[in-house]
């Protein structure tokens, strides 16, 4: 780990840290990270996400650089039957100033090891193709299962494919 003074602690509440999430997910937006919302985002949407991010299937990990929010991770888990061995990576972001200091291989590293724990077999995650965080993903010993053309707006509008990804663990 490249960040000596990280810490990654899992959330149970949300309330107590809302609006530094809020300023994170804001920032991550606008910086032009495509993770479900459009760029400029309102303090109220953002707010409003994270109000509804948790639930009993929702494993929530933010990453703390001296105190503050760096970045967050989101694991969670399929409750459909025939689903029981695989969990989805949600809402990976680093804050931009805190990028390239491995946290955010330190927050994938807790969630397969809390998707191990939870009996999963199977993680499934995907992204923007072109992202830097692609690299991340075969890093880690993700394979691309597949490509969807115009599969989401970007941040800023324009349609955008994004790459499946998955790992056997």
């Amino acid at each position: 780990m490249k960040n000596q003074g990280l810490k990654i602690v899992e959330l149970t509440t949300i309330e107590q840290h809302i609006e530094e999430l809020s300023d994170l997910l804001m920032k991550v937006v606008d910086d032009g990270a495509s993770i479900g919302f459009l760029s400029p985002m309102a303090s109220t949407a953002a707010m409003d996400f994270w109000r509804h991010a948790l639930s009993p299937h929702v494993i929530l990990y933010i990453a703390c650089v001296d105190g503050s929010i760096a970045g967050t991770v989101q694991l969670h888990l399929c409750t459909k039957q025939n689903g029981t061995n695989r969990a989805e990576i949600a809402k990976m972001m680093v804050h931009p100033k805190f990028r390239q200091k491995g946290i955010a291989r330190s927050l994938m590293q807790i969630a397969e090891k809390r998707a191990k724990e939870e009996g999963r077999t199977l993680l499934i995650l995907d992204t923007v193709e072109g992202a830097p965080s692609n690299h991340l993903y075969t890093s880690l010993g993700f394979v691309q299962g597949g490509r969807i053309p115009d599969y989401a707006a970007s941040p800023f509008g324009e349609l955008e494919a994004t790459i499946i990804y998955y790992k056997q663990i």
